[in-house]
């Protein structure tokens, strides 16, 4: 039984912040749940896809994140409580849902999460997704500690049934990926099934239907707005002078920041958590009260603009700063030193920085960058492809995933990339515009999430590249989650189709199509080969599944292997593979056995058949 699942009223316990959203969401009664996996909102989804094997809840992962918001925006529409989860750029791609389901509205509490990732730990831009909640005109609520994430998530729940619409639940990865104690609450009965009550003339939104529902969009705006003026999670503490604004985990790092500079007494701080519609005349009250204010936001300058907005409606002409040279940037995650700083500077309050930590006898830490696992079949394949495409000008555009890390040398096997899906659809225009050989790398999940559009384009439109497709059997990145291709028997699970990608891919008209197996170098390579001849859409079918994934269920039987008395040390399987597993030891290549998965790649591309099985 999942841990999230206890009965225990009371109970105190140590969670992940996405386990506290989680466990949150499972007490408010949430019915129907949709993802598709991102961090850093992963294990919301993780924990909700296993408690679904264990309760009446119903949890998928969906195609991608509009497909999420759609099915869950069905079940809401139905009476009963749902939650479409996704990261940041998540919610680029359901956009197009959210903006005229925000017209439509819903019947019960439908909660959108956002999981914003500043720094880019694991995206590819640290967009501000409170910006999406001005545009939609919906309500954001945003926590500032792991506690408050586990409540929050059900007031938002009571919150989009109050007004009828969807609420969206900003965190961070600061909130997703850290730690606290969360009391446990009561867990609400789950309404499980609903009805749909046939509405056409505020369903769908053809034009003059959708004149009407802007109106109502407007009214609830108004409502949200007097809501947000008495909410709890938007709250004034400390008096004096210095006003400063914050918002998330910015909260707890000014809290301190004032403590450790020793000017409480001379601090008011305005926590933020419902941030949008902002409280128009809580914060005018709280600007009145001061000399200065200090706006501290990770992100974009949202709150900070707003506050000055209404410093002018008040006539008002105190400092306030947010964003910009000796305050925050825009750039990167917020840390506790850093506030404490532009707190100090800001209000010309004396500030001695902890001495740095003494590292002198300490050697160098050496870098490590991110890497395809030993034995990852991607390496295999952008082996292949290179070797297939010897003495051709190549262009190599690639997409999100575990293959995004072809981008460093010795593979070198990443020149472009945008968002999921792009590798297809950026094919089709590099291969118009240039005389390059265009050869593009999709994995499984990402050709099923956005790839299918951008294959059927190059079909239509006669495009001349070769796509591969890595088919590992799972969403490896984000944690091994399924996807439409995954043999979900292997995880003992019934009910679920399965989607072949080769029938998939031959069926939108593609004429030359290969199937390779990349742990056989020669033979592949020779089959890729061919489909770099073919003019016009070629697809070479990757397929061996993710090695993590094969030995978390078992499935690896492979003998290690090791360096033998042959080698001549021409390092052709570092030069070329760069796999983790390979170290240098008195100038000698050696195998690490432990992170050996016997795929025996470099032992077929080694020039002396140096690299022999480890005998038992």
């Amino acid at each position: 039984m999942n841990k999230l699942l206890s009965t225990e009223r009371g109970r105190k316990m140590l969670l992940l912040g996405n386990e506290a959203i989680a466990r949150g969401a499972i007490e408010a009664g949430l019915a129907f749940g949709a993802t598709y996996p991102g961090t850093p909102s992963s294990e919301i989804s993780a924990n909700l896809f296993e408690i679904s094997q264990q309760s009446e809840l119903y949890f998928e992962y969906s195609t991608n994140e509009k497909v999420a918001l759609e099915v869950a925006a069905a079940a809401a529409n139905s009476g009963v409580r749902s939650m479409a989860i996704m990261k940041h750029v998540g919610l680029n791609v359901a956009a197009d849902a959210l903006m005229t389901l925000a017209y439509v509205g819903v019947k019960a509490g439908m909660v959108v999460l956002s999981a914003d990732d500043p720094f880019m730990f694991s995206s590819q831009n640290e967009q501000d997704n409170r910006y999406y909640a001005k545009l939609s005109g919906l309500a954001v609520l945003e926590p500032s500690t792991i506690e408050e994430a586990k409540e929050m998530i059900k007031y938002a729940f009571d919150l989009s049934e109050k007004l009828q619409e969807p609420v969206l639940f900003r965190t961070t990865t600061r909130i997703n990926h850290s730690t606290g104690i969360v009391t446990l609450g009561d867990i609400a009965p789950v309404k499980a099934s609903g009805d749909f009550i046939k509405d056409p003339f505020n369903y769908v939104t053809v034009p003059a239907v959708s004149r009407n529902l802007h109106i109502k969009l407007l009214k609830h705006w108004e409502e949200a707005k007097g809501i947000s003026e008495v909410s709890p999670y938007n709250f004034v503490s400390g008096k004096g002078p210095y006003g400063i604004v914050c918002n998330g985990v910015s909260y707890s790092y000014v809290r301190d920041g004032a403590r450790d500079l020793g000017i409480e007494d001379k601090v008011q701080i305005l926590r933020i958590g419902f941030s949008n519609p902002m409280p128009g005349a809580m914060i005018k009250e709280f600007l009145k009260g001061c000399e200065k204010v200090l706006v501290a936001e990770e992100g974009e300058p949202y709150m900070e603009e707003a506050l000055k907005a209404f410093a002018q409606e008040e006539g008002l002409t105190l400092p306030i700063a947010g964003k910009g040279e000796g305050v925050f940037s825009r750039l990167f995650e917020f840390d506790p030193a850093g506030v404490r700083k532009v707190i100090a500077n800001y209000f010309n309050v004396a500030y001695e920085p902890v001495a740095a930590t003494d590292v002198a006898d300490i050697p160098e830490i050496p870098s490590r960058p991110p890497n395809l696992c030993a034995g990852c079949s991607h390496r295999a394949s952008f082996y292949i492809a290179k070797q297939a495409a010897e003495g051709m000008e190549t262009i190599f555009p690639t997409d999100i995933g575990c293959y995004t890390l072809g981008l460093l040398p010795p593979l070198s096997t990443a020149d472009f990339l945008i968002c999921m899906g792009s590798s297809i659809s950026t094919s089709c225009g590099f291969s118009k515009v240039t005389k390059k050989k265009v050869i593009s790398f999709i994995g499984d999940s990402t050709f099923f999430h956005s790839g299918i559009p951008g294959l059927i384009n190059a079909v239509f439109n006669n495009h001349n590249f070769t796509l591969f497709i890595l088919d590992n059997g799972t969403t490896a990145m984000t944690g091994h989650q399924p996807n439409p291709g995954v043999d979900m028997g292997l995880l003992n699970l019934t009910g679920y189709g399965r989607i072949d990608i080769e029938e998939v891919v031959r069926a939108l008209g593609v004429k030359d199509v290969t199937v390779i197996e990349p742990y056989k170098v020669k033979k592949s390579i020779e089959a890729v080969k061919k489909a770099l001849s073919f003019e016009g859409v070629s697809v070479v079918i990757s397929r061996e599944m993710c090695t993590l994934y094969a030995k978390s269920l078992k499935l690896q039987s492979k003998k290690r292997y090791q360096v033998g008395d042959k080698c001549r040390n021409h390092r052709d399987c570092i030069n070329q593979l760069g796999c983790p597993a390979f170290y240098l030891s008195e100038g000698r290549i050696r195998i690490n056995a432990a992170q050996c998965t016997g795929c025996s790649v470099c032992a077929q591309i080694c020039p002396e058949n140096a690299i022999i099985p480890v005998k038992d």
